[in-house]
């Protein structure tokens, strides 16, 4: 029998694309089950389609009218009429590939952990290998305050004269939108200390953008403060621990019992045992989890704790935005592995915006600003 990717093959020729543009899909509230998904088509017709923010599937032209038409709500023989008109394939035919197509999708919404490269012989092209009209992720820091009394370095207090107003980042985020960005992820310092957080959340919730915070986590001590996170529409969190701080695994637990898809990360030192933290974990169901070093030297550590993270089946995560993230597990072990290159989505699959809102590649990179989130025109910022 015909797979939906031969009949893509197949059945695919020089027809008129659709046109450029970003669209998103967000199951109604009384849903039982809930997701979003957000579709950016590109100029030449290929696109992305990225569901619930942890799956980004790259799609050939008839694959992105496939999911089009499905966060349009067409039906299946409204479909099937199309597709078989457009492409001049038999409708039993075109019935079969859009139904492979719906089923595939479906699996990788409601599975979680789920690679589908792996698993589902959906075609997807290396990380970060492509040009894109936009990043698919936009790290925004709030703030370089850590608590009431620091900043996280000096020369992060030195960067920034101000932090913009609630007001300016809603603006910094409906731009993004309008650019087709599909996730922000809220980050500093420490972002739960700026009041207007839960107001940000809601904001791009109402606007249709997936997401995420990082934060130590203490805040979320309070009930009133989680659920109002969670109420306005944050989708997840990354979790920084201290394994030596009793309260941060307290609340951890707490956070873990949430519908909240959590990524707890552990920064390894020397003279640092993470198994059994990790075995926790494990116990206590963390979602995923991130590994870094500021140490070189521990690179066969992390790779013996990626395998005990594999073992106990908690996915490895490592492109969010972490404090000393350019050495984890992945990196780490590709840098020694010739034949696959390190992915590089600095400056391509994610931005990062300063307090102040000038825009960097990545976290870390601040001898190169691209321009100004609020003052400069977005061609100037993605000048690729």
């Amino acid at each position: 029998m015909t797979t939906i990717i031969e009949s893509i093959k197949t059945f695919f020729s020089p027809k008129e694309p659709l046109p450029a543009g970003f669209f998103t899909y967000q199951t109604p509230t009384e849903a039982d089950e809930q997701y979003k998904l957000h579709l950016r088509i590109e100029p030449d017709g290929t696109g992305i389609l990225i569901i619930n923010a942890s799956t980004v599937l790259h799609l050939n032209r008839t694959a992105v009218e496939y999911a089009y038409y499905f966060m349009r709500d067409h039906t299946e023989n409204q479909v099937v009429e199309l597709v078989s008109k457009r492409y001049r394939v038999d409708p039993q035919q075109a019935q079969q590939d859009f139904q492979g197509f719906l089923d595939q999708i479906t699996t990788l919404i409601f599975t979680p952990d789920l690679d589908p490269v792996t698993y589902l012989d959906l075609e997807r092209q290396e990380p970060y290998t492509k040009d894109i009209s936009a990043p698919y992720r936009l790290d925004c820091a709030l703030t370089y305050q850590v608590d009431d009394q620091g900043f996280t370095e000096e020369t992060l207090r030195n960067r920034v004269d101000r932090e913009l107003s609630t007001q300016e980042w809603e603006s910094i985020l409906s731009k993004a939108f309008n650019q087709g960005i599909p996730h922000v992820v809220f980050t500093g310092g420490e972002p739960t200390l700026r009041e207007d957080l839960p107001e940000l959340i809601l904001k791009a919730e109402e606007i249709g953008l997936v997401t995420g915070v990082l934060t130590n986590g203490l805040k979320l001590g309070s009930d009133d403060y989680l659920n109002l996170l969670l109420r306005n529409g944050l989708d997840h969190l990354m979790f920084v621990l201290d394994p030596d701080d009793s309260k941060q695994w307290e609340i951890l637990e707490k956070v873990l019992a949430e519908d909240c898809f959590t990524t707890v990360h552990l920064t390894l030192r020397k003279g640092d045992n993470f198994q059994p933290h990790i075995q926790r974990l494990a116990e206590m169901s963390a979602n995923a989890l991130s590994l870094s070093t500021t140490d070189e030297e521990l690179a066969d550590e992390l790779g013996r704790l990626r395998d005990l993270a594999a073992m106990q089946q908690i996915e490895l995560v490592w492109d969010m935005p972490v404090p000393y993230s350019h050495n984890n597990p992945v990196r780490l072990e590709l840098e020694e592995d010739p034949n696959h290159p390190v992915p590089q989505g600095a400056g391509k699959a994610w931005l990062y915006v300063e307090p102040d809102g000038d825009v960097l590649p990545s976290q870390g990179l601040y001898d190169q600003i691209l321009g100004n989130f609020l003052d400069d025109p977005w061609q100037k910022i993605w000048s690729k």
